[in-house]
């Protein structure tokens, strides 16, 4: 079994930063693939993004475009940590942030919207960021 604790999230203006981070703990075969996904407001669960995700057996990561060059995914192995580095951030990031584990990874991986918690094995609690 396979525990995620996210903590990080808060309000930051646009333009500015802020760091994600979640805390993974249990079975370390049960998070082969992690990532981070995210639940705009006034979406439906089955909406949540895909933003950035890492795939360990192949060393692959992948960005969703919306993000791309302004966000870094990134795991301190020593630590079991998952983190995710925004920066430059706008208005349309506001979100409910959730990390993700998984393994076997999925064949779709990357999963680009998670339609359904079964898309994983692992969800977290999920922390908000609000950007104004």
């Amino acid at each position: 079994h396979v525990q995620l604790v996210e903590s990080g999230g808060g309000s930051v203006q646009a333009g500015g930063s802020l760091r994600l981070s979640c805390e993974v703990s249990g079975h370390s075969r049960g998070s082969n693939c992690v990532g981070w996904y995210r639940l705009p407001p006034g979406r439906a669960r089955a909406g949540r993004e895909g933003t950035a995700a890492i795939r360990r057996s192949g060393g692959e990561t992948w960005y969703a475009d919306s993000v791309k060059g302004r966000v870094t995914i990134s795991k301190d192995k020593n630590k079991n940590i998952l983190y995710l580095e925004m920066n430059n951030v706008k208005p349309e990031d506001t979100a409910v942030y959730y990390c993700t584990a998984d393994h076997p990874c999925s064949s779709l991986w990357p999963i680009v919207t998670a339609t359904e918690d079964a898309d994983f094995a692992y969800w977290g609690q999920g922390t908000q960021v609000t950007v104004s």
